[in-house]
């Protein structure tokens, strides 16, 4: 494990003296590699920061080259060993790494978890919630359903509290694919989860329809071995094309376009979990859209749910 040097002075006189006197926990702690490293790149770009606008985009200009020379090179790494079982393997196991994941999610070659997307997207209107004297903490997400804290006067049964709340919601189910509800924990520490209908929620639900969910097929008509093709028209008039598949008794809804050219996937074939394009062959796990042929690429799913065994997925551009 790489260490990091004792820094000279008062600290470091005592460590070359060979000090073995009690030290506190702040001092006991040393920083991890890579907040070692993430601290001199942030350095580095508020020194170019400082540039005059000739340096700095001169300096901009060589760090994009830099991460375009980097990025073939990691895809192909990524590809060799998604191809192989034991290489897949060994590369779940190195996404783990702190180092690692940070490198390729620079690179765009890995998807951030449903947890920093949710956080993302609250961070989007948490300015609005300071801004009226709350906030909202995310604990967690499970079974497609996210749990959040709120704080201030979000939280309480007021009609500024619940239009607080509504915005959250709103951003986390229409942000986050993996988010079909939300549910608000009490402010205060607690085992109990309160539903936010439960807290003064008063207005009506929205319908599915007026959330933009439209249906498609029965989940009896998609086979295991096959992709099945369905389209919607939106109310704005225009008609969306989408795939649907079945892997492990999951499914999965796709837009109907190939990421290499757009083309359409139906036609195509499924076989062993892996999507096959009919046009050029690209490969695609059937059940996260993951490229196989070119690691970082991915198809688009779209939001999906069941209710009374009919699939609905929620349509851009389907909102009345």
């Amino acid at each position: 494990m790489t260490t990091v040097e004792v820094p000279q002075g008062e600290a470091g006189e005592k460590a070359q003296a060979g000090d073995s006197g009690p030290r506190s926990e702040s001092e006991a702690e040393e920083p991890s590699e890579l907040e070692v490293l993430a601290l001199a790149v942030d350095k580095a770009q508020r020194g170019v920061d400082e540039l005059d606008d000739d340096a700095k985009d001169a300096a901009l200009e060589l760090k994009t080259a830099l991460e375009e020379f980097h990025k073939p090179a990691l895809l192909q790494i990524v590809r060799t060993l998604k191809d192989d079982p034991r290489g897949k393997e060994l590369l779940f196991d190195l996404v783990d790494e702190p180092m690692v994941r940070a490198v390729l999610g620079l690179h765009g070659i890995i998807r951030a978890d449903p947890m920093t997307r949710a956080n993302a997207a609250l961070d989007s209107v948490r300015p609005y919630l300071q801004s009226h004297g709350g906030d909202v903490e995310l604990v967690k997400i499970e079974e497609r359903v996210a749990y959040v804290r709120m704080h201030g006067s979000c939280n309480g049964c007021s009609m500024s509290a619940v239009t607080l709340r509504d915005g959250v919601e709103e951003a986390l189910v229409n942000g986050i694919a993996e988010i079909d509800s939300v549910e608000a924990l009490e402010d205060e520490p607690t085992a109990a989860f309160i539903s936010l209908d439960s807290i003064g929620r008063k207005p009506q639900k929205k319908t599915l329809a007026e959330l933009g969910w439209v249906e498609g097929p029965e989940v009896s008509e998609v086979s295991g071995d096959a992709m099945l093709r369905f389209d919607v028209t939106t109310n704005a008039g225009d008609t969306q094309s989408f795939i649907v598949t079945m892997t492990d008794n999951r499914l999965a809804v796709f837009r109907n376009e190939c990421v290499h050219q757009g083309l359409s996937l139906d036609g195509g074939m499924v076989d062993d979990g892996i999507i096959i394009c009919p046009w050029h062959g690209f490969k695609f796990e059937a059940s996260s859209g993951d490229c196989v042929s070119n690691p970082g690429a991915q198809l688009q799913q779209v939001p999906t749910r069941i209710e009374n065994d009919r699939i609905l997925v929620q349509v851009e551009g389907n909102k009345p």
